[in-house]
């Protein structure tokens, strides 16, 4: 299992508005063999999910890590993940971390949660983070070395980046 890139998914979750079906199956486009199982109660079902993660990005973010750890346990407890090995190619047999007859929520919230919890075991419960830039509420993974991510983005990193040369000009400008 790649369980950053779970942890990774997780993120990506939680910063994808899920209004309907549709978003869903949008925000699963690289994952069409899912897309003929899902149905409205994966939506809200994933709505709930977003709402109960949140919390240990937040938890994350400000160095709490008892916070982290004992949200992600509990939800563990509500979600249990049944991990099975997969041999739809028997020549490369790997773990997957629901079973077959998962519905595409317990999938996706299985992964999440496995993917954050051995993300918070093996790298820190301070991996994980909120955007800093303005106006920006999206979370994102830090699997930097030296732990210095701030923005979700390229694209808010650079916003972030020109507000403050422009910042800088004014006040030059000014003085």
């Amino acid at each position: 299992m790649d369980f950053i890139r779970y942890a990774e998914s997780a993120a990506a979750l939680l910063n994808t508005e899920l209004p309907d079906a549709d978003a869903l199956l949008a925000h699963l486009s690289d994952r069409a063999w899912l897309h003929p199982t899902l149905d409205d109660r994966d939506v809200t079902a994933l709505q709930r999910f977003q709402v109960a993660l949140r919390p240990v990005f937040e938890a994350s973010d400000a160095g709490e890590v008892r916070a982290v750890v004992t949200t992600l346990n509990e939800l563990l407890v509500e979600h249990p993940v049944t991990p099975m090995i997969s041999d739809h190619d028997p020549d490369d047999l790997h773990m997957h971390v629901a079973n077959r007859a998962a519905s595409v929520s317990d999938l996706l919230i299985s992964e999440s949660l496995m993917g954050l919890a051995n993300l918070v075991c093996d790298l820190g419960a301070t991996r994980l983070g909120l955007c800093q830039a303005v106006k920006c509420d999206h979370v994102f993974v830090d699997t930097s070395p030296n732990q210095s991510r701030r923005y979700c983005s390229e694209r808010c990193s650079s916003r972030a980046n020109v507000a403050a040369y422009r910042a800088r000009q004014k006040a030059a400008a000014a003085s």
